[in-house]
């Protein structure tokens, strides 16, 4: 959760977005860290498309068999999405827990880019926040820094992982804007006020069953958003999500 030190200054961002992709390495880790945001983005008629890099197969807290586990997330987050007015959920089923920056990673990211052509992708940090230790797992820095390399500079370079133009014809594309969460608190530049939207995170957070059926999760979602308005001195009763927002030129 964030501290309650005093907030830094905020940066804007675009408002010509059409498309955006979210990158993450698991099942749910989206609806933890921004779904009060992707649905404002999607209730604004932004298009949004999740490229979810492993099934969560590591996952889960009961005794689901193991080879059900994947299969199981991935539904569960089909849905998660469909509650928050997700276009498309694509998995590309890397080992949960064992996620790596490779370049067989970042070809792959950088393929759902170039198939999605967003204007604004949403990733995880690749950085450690000490304070919050569990939106820095290995698997979730590992996505974010293999997802940074495919905005910069793999999808956009003609030249880089050819084989996505000469055997699928996908062209090179350039995303101007990227957001990072779970980033370090001296990173968060940018606010967003889920308080309209913070429902429909929830709901899309109870369709992860298999993850969160043991928590209090109302509770414990809304104190850390709770935090973050505080810490921005928003109004009483605010509710936020908040960002790293990198401007890529």
């Amino acid at each position: 959760m964030p501290h309650a030190d005093s907030g830094r200054p905020l940066v804007g961002v675009r408002d010509d977005v059409e498309r955006a992709l979210v990158v993450t390495a698991h099942p749910d880790d989206v609806d933890f860290g921004a779904g009060g945001t992707v649905a404002a983005w999607t209730a604004a008629g932004i298009e949004v498309t999740y490229c979810i890099c492993t099934s969560g197969d590591a996952g889960g807290y009961d005794d689901t068999p193991r080879e059900a586990m994947g299969p199981l997330r991935e539904t569960e987050q089909q849905a998660a999405a469909a509650a928050l007015g997700a276009k498309e959920v694509r998995f590309l089923r890397y080992p949960d827990g064992r996620l790596t920056p490779t370049i067989e990673l970042r070809r792959d990211i950088s393929r759902e880019i170039r198939k999605a052509r967003p204007q604004r992708v949403l990733a995880q940090s690749p950085e450690i926040s000490w304070p919050r230790l569990g939106a820095s797992h290995p698997d979730h820095r590992a996505a974010g820094e293999a997802a940074l390399a495919a905005v910069y500079p793999d999808a956009r370079n003609p030249f880089a992982h050819p084989e996505l133009l000469q055997e699928e014809g996908l062209e090179a594309w350039t995303v101007g804007e990227l957001w990072l969460m779970g980033a370090p608190d001296e990173r968060i530049n940018h606010i967003v006020d889920v308080t309209d939207t913070f429902d429909r995170k929830i709901a899309a957070l109870r369709e992860h069953r298999s993850q969160t059926s043991h928590m209090d999760l109302e509770g414990t979602i809304r104190s850390w958003s709770e935090e973050w308005a505080r810490r921005y001195e928003m109004p009483d009763g605010s509710l936020a999500e908040g960002f790293q927002v990198v401007s890529i030129r």
